[in-house]
């Protein structure tokens, strides 16, 4: 039996995927208990609540009982080792060492494959190739690169680093990609349609904050694909007047109906945060619409339906999510390299050293 395990799982995205692709995920860990509904009611998997730099061996043991081939997957907070986090201090904090926690539970459990995923720009600090390190030290072989998200279904323009080890024989990211990249419009555009600060009736995460009297009259003189350049001068922002703003006009900006969409951040609900809004409604895209252009299912549950709809928190769960086409990627790809793609995966197995009968 093949069995997974996400650390740092959040709502699911990465679990959602390998699901997809036919890898039977046992349960997913994370910090955050707003994760929970998300994960357990859409992935039919168990959540632990922990923190992964208290989790130990021996319950990842008790969770992986019974699986031939152990999967560890994880992609820890990206946060540290993004661009933006360059300009700060971050060494040292909590967040910083939870790929040295990831080494110590691989090192322990000797799972016989391993994945992680983050920003490109995770590569340059030396936590990262610690951690490489360590995989190769333990038999590993590992196989690492930057991915373009769009060249495997995501109408969005993502790149990440994609890790993945195994001490079964050679491992690497699926070479097939997509004919043509998914647009916004093939995600989106037979949704319903949305006023500002107005929710769907039947989709209550269908819904667009609302936008401020100024930044509904500067959204209606954005253009797809424009920059607040476009604008009159008198509703630009006094930050963009400024010599040194203005050389930042990736925000206050509508998408493009026939190009993927921008990088989604945990704010892009929000129109003055990013490239967010809707290529032709007045406002920006709702948190359902964010959460298909980061690969989600519509019907994907977020939260419980007595729960209250929460812009900060569901803009978090889906913009730090791995992209679930990402995830079917993966697993796809794990299941290529052991020889089962297509194959009932809950009946085979492989030994180390065995060659693998298909």
């Amino acid at each position: 039996m093949l069995g997974a395990i996400d650390l740092f799982c959040g709502a699911g995205g990465l679990t959602c995927g390998l699901r997809r692709s036919g890898v039977d995920v046992l349960a997913g860990v994370d910090v955050d208990e707003k994760c929970r509904h998300a994960f357990e009611v859409n992935n039919d998997a168990e959540f632990l609540l922990e923190d992964v730099s208290q989790l130990s061996a021996a319950k990842l043991n008790e969770l992986f009982d019974g699986t031939s081939i152990r999967i560890l997957a994880g992609c820890a907070p990206c946060q540290p080792f993004s661009t933006y986090s360059h300009r700060y201090e971050t060494v040292g904090t909590p967040r910083w060492g939870l790929l040295y926690h990831f080494a110590r539970l691989v090192r322990a459990v000797r799972p016989e494959i391993v994945t992680m995923e983050n920003v490109p720009s995770v590569s340059k600090h030396q936590v990262y190739h610690d951690f490489v390190a360590t995989l190769e030290d333990l038999g590993y072989q590992v196989w690492n690169a930057v991915v373009d998200c769009r060249d495997h279904d995501l109408p969005q323009m993502r790149k990440r680093t994609v890790l993945m080890a195994s001490l079964l024989g050679p491992i690497q990211i699926s070479d097939q990609r997509a004919l043509a990249h998914k647009t916004v419009r093939d995600a989106i555009y037979d949704l319903p349609p949305l006023e500002n600060g107005q929710s769907d009736d039947k989709d209550r995460l269908h819904v667009a904050a609302k936008l401020s009297p100024l930044n509904l009259e500067r959204m209606r003189v954005s253009k797809p694909g424009g920059t607040w350049r476009d604008w009159p001068e008198d509703l630009v922002a006094a930050c963009h007047r400024k010599s040194s703003g203005k050389t930042y006009p990736g925000v206050y900006a509508r998408m493009e109906w026939d190009k993927p969409s921008p990088t989604l951040t945990t704010q892009f609900f929000g129109f003055g945060n990013g490239r967010f809004g809707h290529p032709e409604q007045d406002r920006a895209i709702s948190l359902r619409e964010g959460a298909i252009l980061q690969g989600f299912p519509p019907s994907y549950s977020f939260l419980p339906g007595d729960e209250h709809v929460q812009f900060k928190t569901l803009g978090r769960l889906i913009g730090n999510a791995v992209p679930v086409a990402l995830g079917e990627t993966i697993g796809r790809s794990i299941l290529q390299s052991l020889q089962l793609e297509g194959e009932d995966n809950h009946d085979q197995a492989k030994e180390p050293g065995r060659t693998l009968v298909a």
